[in-house]
């Protein structure tokens, strides 16, 4: 853990680099501040708060409005008969290919099943059996067993979802919804003293604000929005992340961002929130087939279509670039109207919504960008390598996903490992902190429009298939926006106006250059991360983790580091030799 001290005025262990924004208005005082509202932060809101620690939650959107509520497939956990946890670590480190911290992964799936019987002592109802009431269990790709609990049919995360909030208004937690968070307040050691926030519309609070703190867990989800296409929601713009790195914290893995295999294909050009077909409809039989319904996958891995998902959405890429078109089918006609409206009640209705009926005809289906196996560094207590800075969820890279995560393990993560990070809370309370002031602003906005921007070129050099010359132009690209906005605020000392679109924008482009540095780094072919020009795995020169940070030193540059292999070193010691430096 960093210990020296910052430059002028910065704390130590700090960037010095803030949003632009207005000084707080109004603050609120906590032991915990928990920035998201998915299954992660309110299972750790709820353990924080049942320890008497004063706990704020604070979200971006309504409490109900995260990633997880759209988690239709389920929670893998090693419930059933003749499956073990070591079962289901075999399979999550195969779907790794080769980058999972094992002991992340062990911890993940022993602590998993009882984090699942805890999560339904909370209020969450999985769908069971109308012969034995025992927990259904699916199968989705790259599981050897049925080890995926179910709610709803298709609704999994829904449900999750409600319970947790239930429980979470009727504890009485404090929340602070429809805020977007900015920045980490910092005492003059670098130790944690809360965030500022913005809320947006009416409520107790208005505008620029702070919640201070001597705890934060960032469990602000994904940054799905960074690409055109992807079934993340709209406020999945990589906020904790960059928040993170403004604050000093390390990043990892964030060139392995996970394509959904069978995400609806609504036609060329489509943009935003796309609708996701769950891989447990494949886990109950249907079958990827091209145009003349010829099963393209059987002969490519001995799972077929429930191979390991990069491999899924490499299959169906080729295939689509081979035969010139844009998307491939799900078949799941052989079904029948009966399991569609029982086991897929919202797949159907999201297909027929659009014109679609998988009852009679095969879905459309195409890649896109589904879920963020890296982000910010931590260790197997979720603590991040700023003090008092914890993660958790989509937002944390602990090691369990590697290269490629295994299906159903995301909401596994959030449950586990937020456990983990209220065990760590409550056992030692954080050392007091001041208020933590805010320093000035010294970071570009950028306008609204740029996001746009910032997803074209995105999903145009750093998507499904990359290559150096791809991922140079995206890096290019990006630089050039940051370039224009770091213009105009050193020399003519204008940025765009401050607001929830541009802090947006601004998250946005930081982690694009982030994620575009390290995949450019990256000379192979690994997990999601495919580079047309080293299509080759090689464990030799890459079975380790890339690791970014902004510099300390020099003012907005990234620094690219390499582990040593591939176990998470401690977040409390340096790491190995330094690779790279990018100076804008």
């Amino acid at each position: 853990m960093s210990t020296g001290s910052g430059g002028a005025g910065i704390p130590a262990g700090g960037t010095g680099i803030r949003l632009h924004a207005p000084a707080p208005g109004w603050s609120v005082e906590a032991d915990v501040v928990v920035v998201g509202s998915g299954v992660a932060g309110l299972t750790a809101a709820l353990r924080c708060a049942a320890a008497g620690r004063r706990t704020v939650v604070v979200t971006k959107a309504r409490l109900d409005d995260g990633s997880t509520r759209w988690a239709q497939g389920g929670i893998a956990a090693a419930l059933g008969d003749g499956d073990t946890p070591e079962q289901h670590l075999d399979d999550t480190l195969v779907a790794g290919a080769g980058l999972c911290d094992e002991e992340a992964v062990r911890l993940l799936v022993t602590d998993g099943p009882g984090a699942v019987r805890r999560l339904m002592a909370a209020g969450a109802v999985f769908d069971t059996s109308a012969e034995t009431g025992e927990i259904e269990l699916t199968r989705e790709g790259g599981h050897h067993r049925r080890r995926i609990a179910h709610a709803g049919g298709d609704a999994t995360g829904a449900e999750i979802s409600r319970a947790l909030v239930e429980a979470v208004q009727a504890a009485g937690i404090e929340t602070v919804e429809n805020a977007l968070v900015l920045d980490l307040l910092t005492d003059a050691e670098g130790r944690t003293a809360g965030v500022t926030l913005h809320v947006m519309g009416e409520g107790q609070h208005d505008g620029v604000g702070a919640v201070h703190a001597p705890a934060v867990i960032l469990a602000t989800g994904g940054m799905g929005q960074v690409f055109s296409a992807t079934t993340n929601p709209s406020v999945s713009t990589g906020d904790g992340v960059a928040l993170a790195l403004r604050a000093g914290a390390e990043v990892s893995d964030l060139e392995f961002v996970q394509f959904h295999p069978t995400v609806l294909f609504l036609g060329a050009g489509s943009e935003g929130q796309q609708p996701l077909v769950s891989e447990a409809v494949r886990g109950e039989g249907a079958h990827l087939v091209d145009a003349d319904g010829v099963r393209f996958m059987v002969g490519q891995h001995e799972l077929a279509e429930l191979a390991p998902r990069d491999i899924v959405a490499k299959g169906i890429t080729r295939r689509m670039l081979e035969q010139g078109v844009d998307h491939m089918y799900l078949d799941g006609r052989h079904f029948g109207a009966d399991m569609w409206e029982h086991r897929f009640p919202t797949i159907l209705a999201a297909c027929r919504a659009h014109g679609i009926d998988p009852v009679t005809e095969p879905v459309p289906v195409a890649p896109a960008a589904h879920y963020a196996s890296g982000g910010v560094r931590t260790d197997l207590d979720g603590r991040t390598t700023v003090p008092g800075l914890y993660a958790c969820g989509e937002v944390a890279c602990t090691g369990v996903h590697g290269a490629n995560r295994l299906a159903s393990n995301s909401l596994l993560e959030g449950l586990v490992f937020a456990e983990r990070i209220a065990a760590d809370i409550i056992s030692h309370r954080p050392a007091s902190t001041g208020p933590g002031i805010p320093l000035p602003s010294t970071g570009p906005l950028l306008p609204a429009e740029a996001r746009l921007e910032i997803q074209r070129i995105m999903t145009e050099g750093a998507g499904v298939l990359r290559s150096a010359e791809s991922l140079r132009g995206a890096a290019t690209a990006l630089q050039a926006l940051y370039t224009a906005a770091l213009h105009d605020l050193d020399v003519h000392g204008k940025t765009a106006e401050p607001g929830t679109d541009t802090w947006e924008a601004t998250n946005l482009l930081c982690v694009a250059r982030v994620l575009v540095a390290a995949a450019l780094r990256r000379e192979e072919t690994r997990g999601c991360h495919w580079r047309e020009d080293h299509p080759d795995r090689d464990d030799a020169a890459w079975r380790h983790h890339l690791v970014v940070r902004l510099s300390r030193t020099e003012k907005r540059a990234l620094v690219v580091t390499a582990t040593d292999s591939a176990d998470f070193p401690s977040v409390r010691h340096p790491l190995g030799t330094e690779m790279m430096e990018q100076q804008p």
